[in-house]
């Protein structure tokens, strides 16, 4: 017998081009992370009440919302090379400009040109590496591209209001330039890309056909089918945003706010890397129902530890930020694979898209909707209004996944 098995695929971070992607996310969403929670500080210290915080990184991910529909667009036309490295400089310019002013109006200025930036360098990236590895690895790909994500968050979102306490809001603008240091990458990875382009046109050049603008009904049907995963994400993506934006707020001791976002980045860094690979050979639907629920409950008892404004519960406080963190990172894998999973490669570029809106449209609203409740209320029960909005998505998650587009 002659018969020999096939020998594994290699690491996805070996796959040509990955390393170049993993160095261009993690300064990108490095310096986007370092800002997260300090500009709503930055506008509270110019004089804005909590509604206002809120409308920061609200206005920011609207602004990424709004851009993201145009990307796959734009990286058609242009090329990979020049959309990301264009959205990095939008990313990483304006946050030096915050030192001229601390007003909202001004903020929210350069929170808009942020925006544009992320919504470029979300869209892209998450379409990049479904690109750069077969079907077969999506799920660990997705893990290391989310770890390269969730990494810096795990150092720059509790280090970024220490250090604006500690030392200045000026070293956490300097660290939000860090896009800039991922722009030498957008060229490396864009010929590596070419390349890739070239070699499936040589094996099947039907494949290789630029997308082609989508019929009306042909459109609906593929948002339909993309709708599921994008309201699962944004069920957990709201509770996540509120509770970066507004931890330093709702906490009173800075050494638990530290503490409390390091365990819910680093929950949901190891939750996106760890499900992966499981995904990949489990499917994702074994996993999606336990996560919103770990969503609620880690709500519910950040709310019943923030109840005291004056004396925070430390220990609820930390367990429910890793329960929500836990969610927070495996949703975003899981829900990722069934967009990519229910479109063509040559859709994949929508497929992010719409993906991301997801992602960033319940970041914002969760910024928003939370701060404005909190300022009308109190911080407890607009946690719990979060807790029902994600309890509102579970039916999703015993959905039956949509098949491979083949």
């Amino acid at each position: 017998m002659n018969d020999t098995l096939s020998p594994p695929p290699p690491p996805v971070w070996r796959a040509p081009g990955m390393s170049a992607l993993l160095v261009l996310t993690a300064a990108g969403f490095g310096g986007f992370a370092a800002l997260l929670p300090v500009a709503p500080l930055w506008a509270v210290q110019g004089g804005a009440n909590e509604a206002g915080a809120g409308l920061v990184n609200g206005v920011l991910l609207l602004a990424t919302v709004m851009t993201q529909p145009f990307v796959p667009r734009l990286l058609n036309r242009l090329g990979t090379g020049r959309v990301l490295a264009t959205g990095l400089a939008l990313l990483g310019v304006p946050p030096l400009l915050l030192l001229f002013s601390d007003h909202l109006s001004w903020i929210l200025a350069l929170s808009i040109v942020r925006g544009v930036g992320f919504g470029i360098l979300t869209v892209t990236g998450s379409a990049v590496v479904a690109n750069l590895v077969p079907r077969a690895q999506h799920g660990a790909a997705i893990g290391a591209y989310g770890a390269a994500i969730a990494v810096p968050q795990v150092i720059l979102v509790p280090l970024g209001p220490l250090l604006s306490n500690s030392v200045g809001f000026w070293v956490v603008f300097v660290l939000a330039t860090l896009p800039l240091l991922g722009i030498s990458s957008a060229p490396r990875l864009a010929r590596v890309l070419r390349k890739q382009e070239a070699e499936r046109a040589l094996r099947a050049p039907t494949d290789a056909i630029p997308t082609v603008t989508a019929g009306g009904s042909e459109r609906r049907m593929l948002v339909v089918s993309l709708l599921r995963p994008m309201l699962l994400l944004s069920g957990v993506t709201l509770a996540g945003g509120a509770l970066i934006t507004f931890a330093p707020q709702m906490s009173s001791s800075p050494a638990a706010t530290a503490g409390a976002l390091t365990l819910l980045t680093l929950s949901a860094a190891i939750s996106r890397w760890g499900l992966g690979g499981l995904a990949d050979r489990h499917g994702t639907t074994l996993f999606l129902w336990p996560l919103v629920a770990i969503s609620v409950l880690g709500l519910i008892v950040i709310a019943v530890a923030v109840e005291n404004p004056a004396a925070t519960s430390i220990l609820l406080f930390l367990g429910g930020m890793t329960l929500v963190g836990i969610a927070y990172g495996g949703l975003q894998n899981l829900t990722l694979l069934l967009s990519l999973a229910a479109v063509q490669r040559k859709q994949y570029g929508t497929a992010s898209a719409v993906w991301n809106i997801g992602f960033d449209l319940g970041t914002a609203v969760g910024s928003v909707l939370i701060g404005t409740l909190a300022a009308g209320l109190s911080f407890p029960p607009a946690l719990l209004i979060a807790a029902a909005i994600s309890l509102l998505t579970l039916p999703l998650a015993f959905s039956r996944k949509p098949r491979a587009a083949r």
